[in-house]
């Protein structure tokens, strides 16, 4: 990919990086273990739904540490109506017996992708939430339908193919904001139907649009 077309995609895309550069993610989560907690149930589920699951949660697992002593037994209640609970529940436990205590949660990609139930999407996440130097790019499902909509890369249904090609096409120092802004774009704007394309930023360079 020439330095060039990277340019020139960074450029268009300014419009959206100033929308969306820093909005909070919409999981509302009070801190790193919070985060880095409901990034894991959410896989496979709804923002929504975790955000209602994680009070009770929280008041019963406050930390790594609470979590560290506990079993899938008394786990699974407070997590019960998040899909594959059993499966997410093993692994946080597993998590929290090796970390221990929060301040061991790590903020790097290969760190964080060493642990049960992180990928890149979701170190991805944690990293760009808590401000860490970027190692990738964002690719949930948002940005997954919406990036080759707009005609930045071909389509995919795979994440990390996804992901992959931004890295390729956009410079570095977008990577920590252009794919949540891509996703918070996919939420609000560029729906899977009925689409506003009169308030997007950047319909002047979407294919979708200019089709």
């Amino acid at each position: 990919m020439s330095t060039l077309f990277a340019e020139e995609w960074a450029s268009k895309l300014e419009p959206l990086l100033n929308r969306y550069r820093g909005k909070k993610h919409p999981l509302e989560y009070k801190n790193l273990y919070q985060l880095m907690t409901m990034v894991i149930l959410s896989a496979q589920d709804s923002d929504a739904n975790i955000n209602k699951i994680s009070p009770s949660l929280f008041q019963a697992y406050p930390n790594l540490e609470s979590l560290a002593v506990s079993n899938a037994d008394a786990l699974i209640p407070h997590i019960s109506k998040v899909r594959n609970f059993v499966t997410k529940a093993n692994w946080l436990l597993e998590i929290a017996q090796e970390l221990k205590e929060d301040k061991n949660i790590p903020l790097t990609m290969e760190n964080l992708v060493s642990l049960k139930g992180i990928g890149r999407k979701s170190a991805n996440v944690i990293m760009r939430e808590m401000k860490a130097s970027a190692e990738g790019i964002i690719a949930d499902l948002h940005v997954i339908r919406v990036a080759p909509r707009i005609g930045l890369i071909s389509e995919s249904k795979d994440g990390n193919k996804v992901e992959k090609q931004l890295m390729q096409l956009l410079p570095k120092e977008i990577w920590g904001e252009i794919g949540m802004s891509i996703s918070f774009l996919g939420r609000e704007i560029c729906r899977p139907t009925n689409p506003k394309c009169e308030i997007c930023p950047i319909s002047n360079h979407c294919s979708y649009y200019n089709k």
